[in-house]
């Protein structure tokens, strides 16, 4: 049975978090040591002591979720994993964990991508809504009829579990297609407290500025292949690697066909590292014979 390792993405932050790594393993505080000096402040003190307000920053948000996530990887001893994937912003944990990229450079990259993501929001107003209890399919049709008919935008942007699909768009589109997809049965269709149309071509911008950075970073052959988010299929190639994580910005996260394929390729086994059990509780309703852990 394969061992697959998996990153979780933005909303896992929580006051305090990463605080015992820190306190308990020589190696993790480090890490955060390391994370402190490129960043140029001590986001160690904003995740140990600050409010959830604090850690809503976007300056603060994504690296500290990626900070704590490769600090409780690298906590684990003697472990490697068959497979990597990430949701979102996890993918560059992921990366980090099967030798792609070093912790300081996949950091500058975390930093630039929630910037540019925090600007592309403030451009243009937009949102996301989670659909429950509705296929894929129909809310995949919804979604084309309302941005034909409206002009608005509308697109799946996370494929979180069967049941469970969160659209993203303009204002206006993610209002309509809410009222479409209840009425055609959905069990709830919810507005999300987000900043912004994450994953939908409202994340233009965004792409273009995270594109430069990652086009002048150096990538590494993997150690193992990564499911990533666009494809949701193994990729070990470096610079399909770099198209995907640039493209991701503005297409779906494609989760539950991640781990379909991961399981399809031999993982019955899913450790999650970070904060939170989000991915656990994610992967046990794709496939409930997997076995499923946690380390943060």
């Amino acid at each position: 049975m394969k061992h697959a390792f998996i990153f979780p993405g933005q909303g896992s932050q929580f006051p305090g978090m990463g605080k015992n790594l820190y306190e308990s393993n020589e190696q993790a505080r480090a890490l955060f040591e390391t994370a402190n000096e490129v960043l140029g402040f001590r986001i160690s003190d904003v995740m140990f002591s600050g409010t959830e307000e604090d850690l809503r920053q976007t300056n603060v948000t994504q690296p500290a979720i990626f900070i704590h996530s490769v600090a409780a990887y690298q906590c684990l001893t003697g472990q490697q994993p068959d497979m990597v994937a990430g949701h979102s912003l996890g993918e560059f944990s992921a990366l980090v964990a099967n030798g792609v990229l070093p912790f300081a450079e996949a950091l500058q990259l975390v930093s630039v991508r929630a910037t540019a993501m925090q600007k592309a929001c403030v451009s243009q107003p937009s949102t996301m809504a989670a659909v429950l209890a509705l296929a894929d399919e129909k809310v995949e049709e919804i979604c084309r009829q309302v941005q034909e008919e409206t002009g608005e935008v509308v697109v799946p942007a996370n494929y979180n579990c069967p049941g469970q699909l969160v659209i993203s768009g303009s204002v206006k589109g993610i209002e309509v297609a809410c009222e479409r997809m209840k009425a055609a049965g959905a069990k709830r269709a919810l507005v999300l407290p987000v900043g912004g149309a994450f994953h939908s071509p409202l994340m233009a911008p965004a792409r273009e500025e995270l594109r430069a950075k990652i086009e002048s970073t150096v990538f590494h052959t993997p150690q193992c292949p990564i499911y990533q988010n666009v494809t949701a299929a193994a990729v070990i190639d470096k610079e399909e690697i770099k198209q995907n994580l640039i493209d991701q910005l503005t297409g779906a996260v494609r989760w539950t066909q991640s781990v379909q394929a991961m399981v399809a390729d031999g993982s019955g086994r899913f450790t999650e590292a970070g904060p939170g059990k989000v991915l656990q509780g994610l992967v046990q309703k794709i496939h409930r014979e997997a076995v499923v852990e946690g380390v943060s």
